[in-house]
């Protein structure tokens, strides 16, 4: 009967996956906000010949904005993946726990 707790483990991965991919969403969408931002601001800052990207604070605390938010991005990717895979060997597990409670069952145990 171990297989059940196995399978409850399983459903428990899966809430995560959703969770995470939903803030994956959240976080992407957040990243391309700040993108659309950095455009729109340079795009602003485009006529001024003074004007240096690497040199104007507000553009460059927008730009470490962005990098962290696709950095938290592919960490959740990961983290994704491997609730893939744990996911899947579960399914596995339970799956080959069910033949063999029938097995079991079959041979009179």
């Amino acid at each position: 009967m171990s297989f059940l707790a196995s399978d409850s483990q399983k459903v428990f991965f899966a809430m995560q996956r959703s969770q995470l991919k939903f803030e994956q969403g959240l976080v992407m969408n957040r990243a391309q906000m700040l993108t659309k931002q950095m455009d729109s601001y340079s795009a602003s800052k485009s006529n001024d010949d003074n004007w240096d990207a690497e040199k104007d604070s507000y553009f460059l605390g927008l730009q470490q904005q962005e990098e962290f938010l696709e950095t938290r991005s592919d960490n959740l990717d990961s983290q994704v993946a491997l609730l893939d895979q744990a996911i899947d060997s579960l399914k596995n597990l339970v799956k080959n726990g069910i033949k063999d409670s029938c097995a079991l069952n079959l041979m009179g145990g």
